[in-house]
């Protein structure tokens, strides 16, 4: 399994997922640049991504939905506040409508992507901030935890297709 940790961290206000990879930081980084990889695992495995913007360039926009189980559809928004290739992304991420306009809804999160080199691997440090201590527990209670660890866990197998292509 890839996650080797997840932290909740009330006081701090922030989520921390720590993951390691058989691939370069180069690679990895792809996942998160190519949307086609991208929605291979962003989101759990029962609830995959769709991304129909990926403007990835600092202020650009994401706007992507999940496809749960019965169909129905959870739209959500990024917009990059920053991005260092190929070693750190950082973005604003909260819910959106139909059309991908943001709700408001459970405020708004801040995730901070770090791609760290240790040799022939990767470690990617995901670390998101929440707005106080009842939306982390509301993300938390909504699945926030176990749909993180299981998206990264897929990345093993998308990595595993590119090295023998």
């Amino acid at each position: 399994m890839a996650v080797i940790t997840m932290d909740k961290n009330p006081e701090a206000l922030t989520l921390t997922l720590v993951a390691e990879f058989d691939a370069g930081v180069d690679r990895v980084w792809q996942l998160w640049e190519d949307p086609r990889q991208l929605e291979r695992w962003w989101g759990p495995p029962t609830w995959p991504a769709t991304f129909h913007k990926l403007e990835f360039v600092p202020g650009g926009r994401a706007n992507y939905y999940m496809t749960g189980p019965e169909g129905e559809k959870a739209h959500g928004w990024w917009e990059f506040t920053a991005i260092d290739a190929p070693r750190t992304l950082q973005f604003d991420d909260g819910f959106a409508d139909d059309d991908g306009n943001p709700t408001g809804d459970l405020g708004v999160t801040h995730a901070t992507v770090t791609l760290e080199p240790l040799g022939e691997r990767t470690r990617m440090t995901i670390q998101s901030s929440f707005e106080s201590e009842e939306q982390l527990e509301q993300m938390v209670a909504m699945g926030m935890e176990e749909g993180l660890k299981g998206a990264v866990g897929q990345i093993d197998g998308i990595l595993a297709e590119h090295a023998h292509a």
